[in-house]
């Protein structure tokens, strides 16, 4: 019988996805520009989640074979539902697009994560550490990429 618990990865992949939908529907795009100073566009916004979704989708694959990196999707997942939808709420009081799912979502099956690879004693506290480092790196990578892009833009 399977015991493990790496499912939930998949759960999270899928969680994402409709963040995603929720996101689109509620203009994250005009949010992030106004409230966040964002440079983005729809296309950029596209790129950005189809990256995020085929990163779940190997994540989830790897599962707890590798639960350093497969955690990291989880980890992003919480991290994004903090800084880029709890405190954009409280620091500028304002709506943010994709906080239904970030709350109901992605703490939920963020944090079930960690507690069923606990449970199924894949989270060591190296694991735990790399994986939010991890995570924290694909939550930052896009806004670098951002910041950058004026600087190695094409069409100056």
């Amino acid at each position: 019988m399977n015991t493990s618990h790496d499912y939930i990865l998949w759960l999270a992949t899928l969680a994402y996805a409709l963040h995603v939908m929720e996101e689109f529907a509620f203009d994250w795009k005009t949010w992030a520009v106004k409230v966040m100073g964002f440079d983005v566009d729809w296309p950029l916004f596209y790129v950005t989640n189809a990256a995020v979704m085929v990163g779940g989708i190997c994540l989830s694959m790897i599962g707890w074979r590798w639960p350093e990196v497969s955690l990291a999707f989880p980890a992003l997942m919480l991290i994004n539902a903090v800084f880029l939808h709890v405190v954009p709420i409280i620091r500028y009081r304002q709506f943010s697009p994709g906080i239904f799912t970030a709350v109901f979502l992605f703490f939920p099956i963020g944090i079930a994560a960690y507690v069923l690879a606990a449970n199924d004693q894949v989270l060591t506290p190296s694991a735990l550490i790399i994986s939010l480092l991890i995570g924290a790196f694909f939550m930052i990578y896009p806004i670098l990429l951002l910041s950058f892009r004026s600087r190695f833009s094409q069409y100056k």
